[in-house]
Protein backbone atom coordinates (compact mmCIF):
# COMPACT_ATOMS: atom_id res chain seq x y z
CA UNK A 1 0.00 0.00 0.00
CA UNK A 2 1.01 3.70 -0.54
CA UNK A 3 2.10 5.29 1.92
CA UNK A 4 -0.49 8.13 2.24
CA UNK A 5 -2.68 4.87 3.56
CA UNK A 6 -2.08 4.10 7.08
CA UNK A 7 -1.93 0.68 8.46
CA UNK A 8 -3.24 -0.18 11.49
CA UNK A 9 -1.58 2.12 14.56
CA UNK A 10 -1.43 1.53 18.46
CA UNK A 11 -4.96 2.89 19.72
CA UNK A 12 -4.41 5.69 21.91
CA UNK A 13 -6.72 4.70 24.64
CA UNK A 14 -8.92 1.22 25.37
CA UNK A 15 -11.24 0.13 22.77
CA UNK A 16 -14.97 0.61 23.38
CA UNK A 17 -14.98 -3.00 21.58
CA UNK A 18 -12.82 -5.35 21.86
CA UNK A 19 -12.66 -8.72 20.08
CA UNK A 20 -10.45 -11.31 21.98
CA UNK A 21 -9.57 -14.49 20.05
CA UNK A 22 -13.31 -15.40 18.70
CA UNK A 23 -13.85 -18.38 16.97
CA UNK A 24 -17.30 -19.60 15.69
CA UNK A 25 -18.11 -22.97 14.44
CA UNK A 26 -21.50 -23.70 13.58
CA UNK A 27 -23.74 -26.95 14.19
CA UNK A 28 -23.12 -29.23 11.02
CA UNK A 29 -19.11 -28.11 11.37
CA UNK A 30 -18.91 -24.81 9.42
CA UNK A 31 -16.16 -23.17 10.78
CA UNK A 32 -17.14 -19.54 9.93
CA UNK A 33 -14.34 -17.29 12.35
CA UNK A 34 -10.47 -18.14 13.42
CA UNK A 35 -9.39 -16.84 16.38
CA UNK A 36 -10.06 -13.32 15.33
CA UNK A 37 -8.51 -10.40 17.80
CA UNK A 38 -9.32 -6.70 16.82
CA UNK A 39 -10.05 -4.05 18.75
CA UNK A 40 -12.67 -1.30 17.84
CA UNK A 41 -11.64 2.45 19.16
CA UNK A 42 -14.88 4.05 20.80
CA UNK A 43 -16.41 7.33 19.10
CA UNK A 44 -14.52 6.02 15.45
CA UNK A 45 -16.62 4.26 12.61
CA UNK A 46 -14.77 0.99 11.32
CA UNK A 47 -15.93 -1.01 8.57
CA UNK A 48 -16.15 -5.20 8.64
CA UNK A 49 -14.83 -5.47 5.10
CA UNK A 50 -14.36 -8.56 3.46
CA UNK A 51 -15.43 -11.49 0.65
CA UNK A 52 -18.73 -12.91 0.43
CA UNK A 53 -19.58 -15.35 2.73
CA UNK A 54 -16.96 -14.71 5.07
CA UNK A 55 -18.38 -13.81 8.35
CA UNK A 56 -18.87 -10.22 8.51
CA UNK A 57 -22.72 -10.58 9.89
CA UNK A 58 -21.91 -13.34 12.15
CA UNK A 59 -19.48 -11.33 13.93
CA UNK A 60 -21.59 -7.89 14.33
CA UNK A 61 -24.28 -10.58 15.60
CA UNK A 62 -21.17 -12.16 18.16
CA UNK A 63 -21.01 -8.41 19.65
CA UNK A 64 -24.68 -7.67 19.32
CA UNK A 65 -25.12 -10.51 21.58
CA UNK A 66 -27.29 -11.95 19.35
CA UNK A 67 -25.50 -15.25 18.45
CA UNK A 68 -23.04 -17.39 20.43
CA UNK A 69 -19.63 -17.56 19.93
CA UNK A 70 -17.77 -21.27 20.23
CA UNK A 71 -14.67 -20.04 21.98
CA UNK A 72 -12.82 -16.65 22.95
CA UNK A 73 -14.30 -13.53 24.40
CA UNK A 74 -16.12 -9.89 23.08
CA UNK A 75 -15.66 -6.55 25.80
CA UNK A 76 -17.53 -3.97 25.59
CA UNK A 77 -15.93 -1.05 27.65
CA UNK A 78 -14.27 -3.57 29.30
CA UNK A 79 -16.89 -5.71 30.43
CA UNK A 80 -17.55 -9.32 29.10
CA UNK A 81 -20.67 -9.94 26.24
CA UNK A 82 -23.41 -12.68 27.97
CA UNK A 83 -26.27 -11.23 25.31
CA UNK A 84 -27.81 -8.62 23.87
CA UNK A 85 -27.25 -5.39 26.18
CA UNK A 86 -28.67 -1.88 26.45
CA UNK A 87 -24.96 -0.54 25.69
CA UNK A 88 -25.42 -1.58 22.05
CA UNK A 89 -28.06 -1.23 19.26
CA UNK A 90 -28.19 -2.89 15.99
CA UNK A 91 -29.43 -1.52 12.64
CA UNK A 92 -30.68 -4.38 10.35
CA UNK A 93 -30.19 -4.84 6.60
CA UNK A 94 -34.21 -5.50 6.61
CA UNK A 95 -35.15 -2.56 8.35
CA UNK A 96 -36.87 -4.86 11.04
CA UNK A 97 -39.88 -1.96 11.57
CA UNK A 98 -43.06 -3.60 13.45
CA UNK A 99 -45.71 -2.72 10.02
CA UNK A 100 -48.82 -2.11 12.47
CA UNK A 101 -46.82 0.84 14.22
CA UNK A 102 -46.57 4.42 13.14
CA UNK A 103 -42.96 5.94 12.74
CA UNK A 104 -42.74 7.34 16.58
CA UNK A 105 -44.05 3.79 17.99
CA UNK A 106 -41.15 2.16 15.85
CA UNK A 107 -38.89 4.60 17.08
CA UNK A 108 -39.57 5.14 20.12
CA UNK A 109 -40.42 0.79 20.89
CA UNK A 110 -36.59 0.35 22.55
CA UNK A 111 -37.62 3.04 25.02
CA UNK A 112 -40.84 1.88 25.46
CA UNK A 113 -39.60 -1.71 26.40
CA UNK A 114 -37.65 0.15 29.15
CA UNK A 115 -40.67 1.37 30.35
CA UNK A 116 -40.15 5.21 29.46
CA UNK A 117 -43.13 7.29 30.10
CA UNK A 118 -45.14 7.67 26.92
CA UNK A 119 -44.38 11.68 26.63
CA UNK A 120 -40.74 11.10 27.48
CA UNK A 121 -40.07 8.41 24.96
CA UNK A 122 -42.57 10.33 22.39
CA UNK A 123 -40.16 13.87 22.89
CA UNK A 124 -37.02 11.82 22.23
CA UNK A 125 -38.65 9.93 19.00
CA UNK A 126 -39.29 13.05 17.68
CA UNK A 127 -35.49 14.81 17.92
CA UNK A 128 -34.45 11.86 16.03
CA UNK A 129 -37.49 11.60 13.56
CA UNK A 130 -36.07 15.40 12.72
CA UNK A 131 -32.41 14.33 12.58
CA UNK A 132 -32.41 11.85 10.36
CA UNK A 133 -34.92 14.13 7.83
CA UNK A 134 -38.52 12.59 8.60
CA UNK A 135 -40.18 15.53 10.35
CA UNK A 136 -43.69 15.69 9.02
CA UNK A 137 -43.91 11.89 9.29
CA UNK A 138 -44.26 10.61 12.70
CA UNK A 139 -47.74 9.10 11.88
CA UNK A 140 -47.14 7.19 8.78
CA UNK A 141 -46.95 3.55 8.87
CA UNK A 142 -43.80 1.26 7.15
CA UNK A 143 -46.04 0.32 3.77
CA UNK A 144 -46.28 4.26 3.43
CA UNK A 145 -42.73 4.91 2.96
CA UNK A 146 -39.72 4.12 0.77
CA UNK A 147 -37.22 1.82 1.45
CA UNK A 148 -35.00 4.97 2.31
CA UNK A 149 -37.10 6.04 4.19
CA UNK A 150 -38.05 3.16 6.47
CA UNK A 151 -34.40 2.55 6.79
CA UNK A 152 -33.84 6.08 8.40
CA UNK A 153 -36.45 5.04 10.99
CA UNK A 154 -34.35 1.72 11.70
CA UNK A 155 -31.85 4.39 11.97
CA UNK A 156 -33.31 6.45 14.47
CA UNK A 157 -34.67 3.83 16.54
CA UNK A 158 -30.91 2.56 17.12
CA UNK A 159 -30.17 6.07 18.59
CA UNK A 160 -32.91 6.93 20.18
CA UNK A 161 -31.79 4.53 23.22
CA UNK A 162 -28.88 6.47 23.38
CA UNK A 163 -26.22 3.05 23.17
CA UNK A 164 -23.15 3.52 22.68
CA UNK A 165 -22.06 1.01 20.03
CA UNK A 166 -24.55 1.17 16.94
CA UNK A 167 -23.69 -1.81 15.08
CA UNK A 168 -25.18 -1.43 11.59
CA UNK A 169 -25.43 -4.55 8.96
CA UNK A 170 -25.40 -3.61 5.49
CA UNK A 171 -27.88 -0.69 6.20
CA UNK A 172 -27.67 1.05 3.06
CA UNK A 173 -27.57 -2.23 0.77
CA UNK A 174 -31.72 -2.01 -0.20
CA UNK A 175 -31.52 1.63 -1.81
CA UNK A 176 -30.61 2.45 -4.83
CA UNK A 177 -27.56 4.48 -5.68
CA UNK A 178 -28.55 7.88 -5.10
CA UNK A 179 -30.23 7.39 -1.93
CA UNK A 180 -27.43 4.96 -0.42
CA UNK A 181 -24.58 8.20 -1.56
CA UNK A 182 -26.92 10.98 0.64
CA UNK A 183 -27.40 8.24 3.37
CA UNK A 184 -23.23 7.78 3.67
CA UNK A 185 -22.63 11.62 3.93
CA UNK A 186 -25.41 11.64 6.71
CA UNK A 187 -23.56 9.02 8.19
CA UNK A 188 -20.31 11.27 8.41
CA UNK A 189 -22.54 14.06 9.95
CA UNK A 190 -23.96 11.57 12.50
CA UNK A 191 -20.92 9.90 13.82
CA UNK A 192 -19.22 13.26 13.99
CA UNK A 193 -22.14 14.73 15.87
CA UNK A 194 -23.03 11.84 18.20
CA UNK A 195 -19.34 10.82 18.78
CA UNK A 196 -20.42 6.74 19.40
CA UNK A 197 -18.67 3.90 18.08
CA UNK A 198 -19.75 2.73 15.13
CA UNK A 199 -19.22 -1.18 13.86
CA UNK A 200 -20.06 -1.09 9.98
CA UNK A 201 -20.85 -4.23 7.83
CA UNK A 202 -20.28 -3.16 3.98
CA UNK A 203 -19.43 -5.40 0.98
CA UNK A 204 -18.67 -2.07 -1.34
CA UNK A 205 -14.93 -1.07 -0.89
CA UNK A 206 -15.67 2.00 -2.05
CA UNK A 207 -18.30 2.77 0.72
CA UNK A 208 -15.97 1.45 3.21
CA UNK A 209 -13.30 3.76 2.28
CA UNK A 210 -15.69 6.61 2.26
CA UNK A 211 -16.81 6.53 5.58
CA UNK A 212 -14.83 4.58 7.70
CA UNK A 213 -12.22 5.69 10.30
CA UNK A 214 -10.40 2.46 10.43
CA UNK A 215 -11.56 -1.10 8.21
CA UNK A 216 -11.02 -4.45 9.49
CA UNK A 217 -10.19 -6.72 6.15
CA UNK A 218 -11.64 -10.26 6.75
CA UNK A 219 -10.16 -12.69 4.49
CA UNK A 220 -12.36 -15.92 3.26
CA UNK A 221 -13.69 -18.19 5.48
CA UNK A 222 -12.53 -19.65 8.63
CA UNK A 223 -12.46 -15.78 8.23
CA UNK A 224 -9.34 -14.08 10.41
CA UNK A 225 -8.22 -10.51 10.17
CA UNK A 226 -5.91 -10.27 6.79
CA UNK A 227 -5.31 -6.53 7.66
CA UNK A 228 -6.74 -3.52 9.42
CA UNK A 229 -6.32 -0.35 7.28
CA UNK A 230 -6.75 3.87 8.69
CA UNK A 231 -7.70 5.65 5.15
CA UNK A 232 -5.98 8.83 5.63
CA UNK A 233 -8.67 10.96 4.48
CA UNK A 234 -9.64 14.32 5.65
CA UNK A 235 -13.56 14.49 6.21
CA UNK A 236 -13.60 18.20 6.40
CA UNK A 237 -15.37 20.43 3.86
CA UNK A 238 -16.94 19.35 0.89
CA UNK A 239 -18.65 15.58 1.79
CA UNK A 240 -18.49 14.94 -2.37
CA UNK A 241 -14.60 16.20 -3.01
CA UNK A 242 -13.30 13.21 -0.92
CA UNK A 243 -14.25 10.82 -3.56
CA UNK A 244 -12.11 13.15 -5.92
CA UNK A 245 -9.48 12.77 -3.54
CA UNK A 246 -6.12 10.77 -4.51
CA UNK A 247 -6.00 9.19 -1.21
CA UNK A 248 -9.42 7.86 -1.21
CA UNK A 249 -8.95 6.56 -4.61
CA UNK A 250 -5.39 4.74 -4.35
CA UNK A 251 -6.99 3.12 -0.97
CA UNK A 252 -10.19 1.56 -2.83
CA UNK A 253 -7.57 0.51 -5.32
CA UNK A 254 -4.97 -1.11 -2.52
CA UNK A 255 -7.81 -2.48 -0.73
CA UNK A 256 -9.19 -4.18 -3.91
CA UNK A 257 -5.70 -5.89 -5.16
CA UNK A 258 -5.77 -7.09 -1.07
CA UNK A 259 -9.03 -8.78 -1.50
CA UNK A 260 -9.32 -9.96 -5.20
CA UNK A 261 -6.61 -13.06 -4.37
CA UNK A 262 -9.65 -14.33 -2.09
CA UNK A 263 -11.93 -14.59 -5.36
CA UNK A 264 -9.84 -16.59 -7.36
Amino acid sequence: MTAAIARETTPASEPMVAVRGVTKIYPGGVHALDDISVDFPRGKLTSLLGPSGCGKTTLLKIIAGLLPLTSGEVLIDGRTVTGPGPERAFVFQDFALMPWATVIRNVAFGLELRGVAKAEREEVARRYIRQVGLAGFEEKFPHELSGGMRQRVGLARALSVNAEVLLMDEPFSAVDEQTRRKFQEDLLDLVARERKTFIFVTHSIEEAVYVSDRIVLLSRRPSSVAEVIEPAISRAGDPDAIRRDPVYLDTVDAIWQSLKHYLD
